[in-house]
């Protein structure tokens, strides 16, 4: 396949379903690895398609119907997740009765956390373990793990939040708006977040500036409902809002 024949598909299928991974780009093309590395390389420096460890984003991702793999989602933002982390962990406290959503922007969180003193409840498998390691209390949902994620969702993992009551709360989201709220893609995941929001006492979303004015199918939750911490807004309508707090730079 002649190269400009290959960035055009590899550009439809990455507009089609907004992330898409090296391995499913060389299945669909046919070809190596090394050479989808190459073109999502040109394609990115092109300001076609975001590169990302392991695949590829969309530019325009206003309204993702479906959950990039966490391969793909991880290195996004780095730099951004970390200042808005290490500025959440500073808000545990001893005593605390902790809910640590699933996802990436919870997993720098994690890494920012000194409170030995506080109890962690987590609907993800590799935070309990990472939580373990560091030496935390740390307790996990049951329930039927979603491989894009990583998260447990589903009746058993609704069961069991009923019984809890969190001090605080801190959640992942792969949109913010105020007409259509806090959402996600997956309704199965969506009923968790949910049910956990509920059974906090102060909700914190974990959200880099790109993921303002983005759409998901399914609600979670009110924008007015939470604390929202983030890098600098690019977003103005969005500036000044009482429940956002901004960790910019040093």
């Amino acid at each position: 396949m002649l190269t400009e024949e290959r960035f055009a598909e590899i550009l439809q299928i990455v507009n089609q379903k907004k992330s898409v991974t090296v391995q499913e780009l060389t299945r669909h093309l046919g070809t190596s690895e090394s050479t989808i590395r190459r073109d999502l390389t040109s394609l990115h420096k092109a300001n076609k398609l975001i590169k990302v460890h392991g695949g590829a984003t969309a530019i325009d991702m206003e309204y993702a119907t479906k959950d990039a793999e966490v391969s793909v989602r991880r290195d996004l933002n780095i730099e951004e997740k970390s200042r808005i982390g290490a500025y959440a962990a500073t808000l545990i406290q001893p005593d605390d009765f902790i809910y640590l959503d699933a996802g990436t922007s919870t997993d720098y969180l994690i890494d920012c956390i000194e409170e030995r003193g506080a109890v962690y409840v987590t609907n993800a498998i590799s935070h309990a373990q990472k939580l373990l390691r560091r030496g935390f209390s740390v307790y996990l949902l049951g329930g039927e793990l979603k491989k894009t994620t990583e998260a447990i969702v589903g009746g058993e993992a609704l069961n069991s939040l009923k019984k809890y009551n969190f001090t605080k709360g801190f959640f992942g989201t792969n949109g913010i708006d105020e007409e259509h709220g806090l959402t996600t893609p997956d309704v199965n995941e969506a009923l968790v977040k949910e049910q956990a929001v509920k059974r906090c006492r102060e909700s914190y979303i974990l959200a880099d500036s790109t993921k303002f004015g983005q759409i998901s199918p399914v609600r979670f939750a009110e924008f007015a409902d939470v604390l929202v911490i983030t890098s600098e807004l690019k977003e103005q309508k969005f500036q000044n809002k009482k429940n956002i707090v901004e960790v910019k730079k040093a």
